[in-house]
């Protein structure tokens, strides 16, 4: 596994960075408002204190509407089993979000590629802020990054509007219809490979909410790495992932796809979730402004673990409250390095 993270951040991302005229903002963290001091002490604190554990996460009623309005109090949160104290919370939306979006660009998505784009660039429109960062990768036989982290609405549309469909024919260099990480494999979806890497090379040194927001229909063909891969790089990123499953019902046949089952695996590990579209303009509209309330509505909750030891091993955790069910990760790895 550190061969290829070696590998990926060597050749992938620092390739894509040389060959890109990166625009917008620097990768750096982000500050809350000056406005709200309640906030920038609970995230500045977040930022410093490498022994507080931060957990975002919605509460949801059992016919799956945000429950709003509730307290500390209402919350009990636990880490392996052992109850832990309570010594942050918010109810708060305004604290800084940074934002992934991944497309898929694969043959099997070559007739809702465009509708992809549309209502993608008006979800951006709606729900990025002024402190908020996106940036957009799309994959197939490769990943490319198409826009780094801008606020820019118009420059995350300019990058999305020059998405193509990759069926896998070589011939071309980077941006002639091949990006510019070479595979072995004639045709394939780097599914996988892109959700390690936009959470690894992107979103880990990014402080406060951060969420990946991935447009596929779940199939993975020649990823380098697996599904766990993926979903421990979003965890050590502190980063949930939400799936919107999205195919060109045409391209299968009738038959429908199976990806799904990994995608839940990946969403409900990060605490996010997948929401299924199929090919409808309507239900992928709905889905994006599903995923905008849910990201405006969180709580925050962070705590000193009682368990103080650095061993980059895996924390369960878990929130529990009377009031409905909680959407939130599993869990945390505690390594050394979490700033």
């Amino acid at each position: 596994m550190a061969i290829i993270s070696r590998l990926f951040r060597n050749i992938s991302f620092l390739t894509l960075l040389g060959a890109f005229a990166l625009t917008g903002s620097p990768v750096a963290a982000q500050q809350p408002s000056s406005s709200d001091s309640s906030q920038q002490d609970v995230t500045q604190t977040f930022k410093v204190d490498v022994g507080v554990v931060n957990i975002f996460f919605n509460v949801k009623d059992k016919h799956g509407m945000l429950i709003p309005g509730l307290k500390k109090e209402d919350f009990e949160i636990s880490e392996d089993e052992k109850p832990q104290t309570i010594k942050y919370f918010t109810s708060e939306s305004n604290l800084p979000l940074t934002l992934g979006i991944l497309i898929d660009t694969s043959g099997s998505q070559q007739r809702v590629l465009p509708m992809e784009q549309e209502v993608g660039a008006a979800f951006l429109k709606e729900v990025l802020h002024e402190k908020d960062l996106a940036f957009l990768i799309n994959f197939d036989i490769d990943v490319e990054l198409d826009q780094d982290f801008t606020n820019s609405v118009r420059d995350l549309r300019a990058g999305m509007d020059k998405m193509k469909i990759n069926t896998g024919i070589y011939g071309g260099g980077p941006g002639i219809g091949q990006g510019p990480i070479p595979v072995s494999h004639p045709k394939g979806t780097l599914l996988y490979d892109a959700i390690y890497l936009a959470a690894d090379e992107k979103l880990k040194h990014e402080v406060g909410r951060k969420a990946i927001i991935i447009l596929t229909d779940g199939e993975d063909q020649g990823s380098k790495l697996k599904i766990q891969d993926a979903i421990e790089a979003a965890q050590k990123a502190d980063t949930m992932c939400y799936v919107l499953l999205i195919a060109d019902r045409g391209f299968y046949g009738g038959s429908g796809y199976s990806g799904d089952s990994e995608m839940k695996k990946l969403t409900q590990e990060t605490g996010g979730r997948v929401i299924n579209v199929g090919d409808d303009q309507r239900k992928l509209r709905d889905a994006f402004d599903q995923i905008a309330n849910e990201l405006r509505s969180q709580y925050s909750i962070g705590y000193t673990p009682t368990n103080a030891v650095r061993d980059g091993k895996f924390r369960q955790v878990e929130i529990k409250t009377k009031a409905g069910k909680v959407q939130a990760r599993k869990g945390y790895y505690a390594t050394r390095n979490r700033g």
